[in-house]
């Protein structure tokens, strides 16, 4: 799906990081540990603070990019940033409407 407004070729995707990867992986247990109730997991809220810092960083390298090309649009920033979440976040809204019509 293209958006009219938004010229997408200008943008250059990062390279595959699995370092990233790892500590998003890392940050995910850590949140599902506490929430599980393992000892060794106290504070969930780490493996948050984790993924929001990863998530900082991939978005201000991104910008950082574009704003170095001289390429950088914040309604194409927005327009990725959409285009990427709005599928899961549709799942997501359906799911919950179903379990909602099942378990109201």
């Amino acid at each position: 799906m293209s958006l009219p407004f938004v010229q997408e070729n200008s943008h250059a995707s990062q390279p595959y990081r699995a370092d990233i990867d790892g500590l998003r992986a890392f940050a995910v247990l850590a949140v599902a540990f506490c929430h599980a109730g393992f000892a060794a997991f106290p504070g969930g809220f780490i493996g948050v603070d984790i993924f929001f810092t990863i998530s900082g960083y991939v978005v201000t390298t991104s910008i950082a990019g574009d704003l170095n090309n001289g390429t950088f649009s914040l309604r194409a920033f927005y327009a990725r940033r959409a285009k990427r979440l709005a599928p899961a976040l549709c799942l997501m809204l359906v799911a919950v409407l179903g379990f909602s019509v099942l378990f109201y």
